[in-house]
């Protein structure tokens, strides 16, 4: 259900990926977000898919890609990958948000010029791989970034 064409826009994918995620989590439920990041079973397989998949970029320990600042560009125009952990930007989207550049990748969410190596991993994970990552990073925030986040998707309607 988290694999819809970008055509409908950002804020179909969200709703679409917020079914989705509400039948797979039914008991998630009480709390806002998508993100199973208290469920031990759902953390620990997006922490080797993580390791598989997400950590040669964004580092194993999720502290972004070994450069001295991750928010400039490098010659060719590009962002280094970010930080995951509570330094990083991650914490300051809501769910669908990132549901949606994991799973198409930043160019095709953004669109325009926008330049990222990040790749959308749609056709590598499943929806059920991407929401487990995503609760894997979430789960290694400190609890005043996850109460942070948990508003942030609440704002959004997650």
């Amino acid at each position: 259900m988290i694999r819809k064409s970008l055509a409908a826009g950002g804020a179909g994918l969200g709703v679409l990926a917020a079914i989705g995620a509400v039948a797979v989590w039914a008991s998630h439920e009480n709390r806002p977000g998508l993100l199973p990041y208290d469920h031990a079973d759902a953390v620990a397989r997006g922490e080797g898919i993580y390791a598989e998949n997400c950590a040669s970029c964004h580092g194993a320990d999720l502290s972004g890609q070994d450069v001295p600042d991750w928010r400039v560009r490098d010659a060719d125009g590009y962002l280094p990958a970010p930080p995951h952990d509570e330094t990083g930007h991650t914490w300051h989207h809501p769910d669908d948000v990132l549901v949606a550049i994991t799973t198409h990748g930043t160019e095709a969410l953004i669109g325009g010029h926008y330049r990222s190596n990040m790749i959308g991993f749609g056709d590598v994970l499943s929806d059920q791989d991407i929401l487990d990552v995503l609760a894997y990073i979430k789960s290694t925030w400190p609890d005043r970034v996850i109460e942070r986040h948990d508003e942030i998707n609440a704002r959004a309607g997650g």
